[in-house]
Formats: C-alpha cells, sequence, structure tokens
C-alpha cells in the first residue's frame, strides 16, 4: 500500500489529540502539521472551554519525533503582532549562536524547534516525573517507613503515623458515609488522624476524593469533640474562570457557583444522608445557600493575604496551581488547620504547566517525609458508579 501524507488542521487536533498517532498507523503514513496551526493553538490554550484539550494536543506534538512541521518558510512570515513570534525574531537576530531558549511554554518550543532554534523547560520545574503518582503513600515492605506511610502487611494495611504502626483492620463511616474500597477507607484514615495536619490526594476523577473530604470535613467541624475547626473554606483555581470572572453577577460566591456547582451538589447529597443544618443560611429553604460563618468559597487570589485559623481548607485542582501559588497558599495556613489538597496530574489545564511541574506534585516532592504531612493515591475498582468505571477503564 502506497504511503499517504496527511496535513493535519487545527480542528482535527482538538477533536483528538491522538490523531497523530492513529493517522500514522505505526509508521505507514507521514503527518504533517503547519506552522500556522501552532499560532491557532497558541490562541486558543487559554479558552476555557478547550484549553485542557489543547494541552494534551500539544503535549502530542512535543513528544513525537516523528512528526513533520512545516517550515516558517512556507508559512507566515514572523510578525510584531504575536509575542511569541518577537520573542524568536529577537532571538534570531541578537542570541549567540549556542543559545538556548529557556521556557516551560510548550507551544514556543516547537515554534522554535521549526528555526532551529534549541529550547529547554526551566530545569527547575521538573522535579520528579509524576511524583504525586509514583509515591502512592505505600512503601514496599522491608523498606523503611517514611511518616504516615502505610505497607501492607499479611493482607492487612498497617499506618506508620504519629502513634506508631497501627494496622488498620476496621471501616470507617464518617457522616454516614461508608468507603467503598480499601483506599477510600485509608484516605479518610489520614484525614481524621491527628497530628497530621496537610494531606494531599492524587487520583483520577470518579475515585470520590472531594466527596469523602467534604464528609471530613463536615465530621470535624460539626461532630468531633473538642475541635478547633469553626469554619470549612473551599479553595480553587480559577484557570478557567480567567477575566470572565469579573464579568458574572454577583458577590464572590455567586461568581465562583457556576465553577463549583458540583461541590455544593455533594453537600446537599451529605445533608440529605445526614442533615447539617448549620452549613445553610436557611436549611428550610428549597434553594440551599451557604452560611458564610461555616463554610465560604474562594478563589486561590483571593486567599493571598489572609490568615486562616480554625478551619478545615479544602483545595480542589492542585495540579492547576504552580509551584509560587502553592507556596503562597500553603503559608496563609495558621493555628487549628487541617488542610486538604486534591488533584490529579494528568489533568493539567493550566497553559504554562505540566505533569510534573505543578503544585500537588511539587507538594508531594517537597513535603514527603514531614511528621505532619500525608499523601494518598486512590484506586481501586469501584467509583463514582458504574458508567465511571466502564469509561476508566476503557480509556475512552
Amino acid at each position: 500500500m502506497a504511503q499517504k501524507h496527511f496535513v493535519l488542521d487545527t480542528n482535527v487536533l482538538i477533536e483528538n489529540p491522538k490523531c497523530i498517532t492513529a493517522l500514522r498507523n505505526g509508521a505507514e503514513n507521514k503527518i504533517y502539521i503547519p506552522y500556522t496551526v501552532l499560532t491557532e493553538l497558541d490562541g486558543l490554550k487559554k479558552d476555557p472551554r478547550i484549553g485542557h484539550i489543547v494541552s494534551q494536543a500539544v503535549r502530542a506534538i512535543l513528544d513525537d519525533d516523528q512528526l513533520t512541521i512545516f517550515p516558517p518558510d512556507f508559512a507566515l512570515t514572523l510578525t510584531d503582532d504575536v509575542m511569541d513570534d518577537r520573542i524568536l525574531k529577537e532571538i534570531l537576530h541578537m542570541a549567540p549562536e549556542e543559545g538556548t531558549l529557556i521556557t516551560n511554554d510548550r507551544i514556543l518550543q516547537i515554534k522554535a524547534s521549526c528555526y532551529g532554534i534549541p529550547s529547554e523547560e526551566y530545569r527547575d520545574s521538573d522535579p520528579f516525573r509524576s511524583e504525586s503518582q509514583r509515591y502512592t503513600g505505600f512503601v514496599d515492605e522491608g523498606d523503611p517507613p517514611e511518616n504516615n506511610c502505610f505497607m501492607w502487611e499479611a493482607g492487612t494495611p498497617v499506618f506508620h503515623g504519629p502513634e506508631g504502626p497501627k494496622p488498620i483492620n476496621y471501616t470507617h463511616e464518617i457522616w454516614g458515609v461508608k468507603p467503598r474500597s480499601v483506599y477510600q477507607n485509608l484516605a479518610l484514615e489520614l484525614m481524621l488522624q491527628e497530628g497530621i495536619d496537610l494531606i494531599s490526594i492524587q487520583s483520577e476523577a470518579g475515585y470520590g476524593k472531594t466527596f469523602l473530604s467534604l464528609a471530613a470535613a463536615l465530621y470535624l467541624m460539626l461532630e468531633r469533640k473538642d475541635n478547633p475547626y469553626r469554619k470549612i473554606y473551599l479553595v480553587k483555581p480559577v484557570v478557567e474562570i480567567g477575566s470572565k470572572m469579573g464579568y458574572l453577577p454577583g458577590d464572590i460566591e455567586e461568581k465562583m457557583l457556576p465553577y463549583i456547582k458540583y461541590v455544593q451538589d455533594l453537600l446537599i447529597k451529605l445533608h440529605d444522608i445526614r442533615p447539617c443544618n448549620r452549613l445553610w443560611a436557611d436549611p428550610q429553604s428549597e434553594t440551599l445557600k451557604f452560611n458564610r460563618k461555616r463554610i465560604e468559597v474562594q478563589p486561590v487570589a483571593f486567599i493571598r493575604g489572609m490568615n486562616i485559623e480554625n478551619a478545615v481548607v479544602i483545595v480542589d485542582e492542585m495540579q492547576n496551581l504552580s509551584r509560587g501559588e502553592t507556596r503562597a497558599l500553603l503559608t496563609r495556613m495558621g493555628e487549628g488547620v487541617k488542610c486538604i489538597c486534591l488533584g490529579d496530574t494528568r489533568q493539567v489545564d493550566h497553559p504554562y504547566l505540566n505533569e510534573s511541574n505543578n503544585g500537588l506534585n511539587w507538594t508531594v516532592r517537597k513535603l514527603k517525609g514531614y511528621k505532619n504531612y500525608a499523601h494518598m493515591v486512590l484506586k481501586g475498582d469501584r467509583s463514582r458508579g458504574p458508567i465511571t468505571d466502564i469509561v476508566l477503564k476503557s480509556k475512552l
């Protein structure tokens, strides 16, 4: 069969970022991408609707060494209207011959390669590939235990925590919620453990990390006796909101509501399981609204300058925070705080972050081993439901 030559348009890459491999069909066909497509992807990477898909397409291009990109001589001439092009023009005219462009912008890396300009990510931004996934919270039997890790012994998970080794041969039930897997049970163990102030949970969507953390927060604030927790803060990056947030009507909570609606739905579900009236402004209302004395939703940018005390803080989608944002956020935590950080490093939506250079990965890399920190990877066969299960298993 004769070799075919395929030139890909932007919309094809967005429809299916894996189309490069599929169309190549092993080594049978040749794949080409016009330089102009890179410019179009660059303009779309901050689009709140498809930014995460653009990120996948760019990663597929960058990682493919058999791909041919039409050189700029056959594309548009570099113009001053595009900032990336201006950077490349300045490098071509002014930089030494052996100069290397250091950038975490993957599209700019691809463009630079078209001009023969070598480029690298900032090395300190790649601490350890997928550290938050590699360290699952377990260590192998016979290896020295980390602080607050688990170890399988005779089929039973043993927790090496502040009080020494402890077999977890019991199942938690928190706010009427029973864990669906051994890993969910162990995640609750970390969230409820006294002496552990900061917990990070890594998993794909559907394994219950947000639901479990909300159930634990309600228990810690409303049920546990002699607890210091008086309030729940839900903190979320606003990558997908961008500048559009300012045009939404209402106050911060009303602006954020479309993006944290799933959290409100989970809390209503928990309220149905077991009433938590103090969480709502009017528990009898048909439209439940948060009681701000008990729970508050904040975008990350609004946390800067705050001093949070006596609260349970849930940080959602931590993989969309940079290292600097993560440090700025976690240094806001004062006395009497339990902070639960959630995320999935395989779903990075931020245009300048990647699977290794993100807040969740940095947290695990730098804090693993500290006495008041613990990390856990949620996995197992049972997730939020049978449809989610088959989607995850099929890798749709």
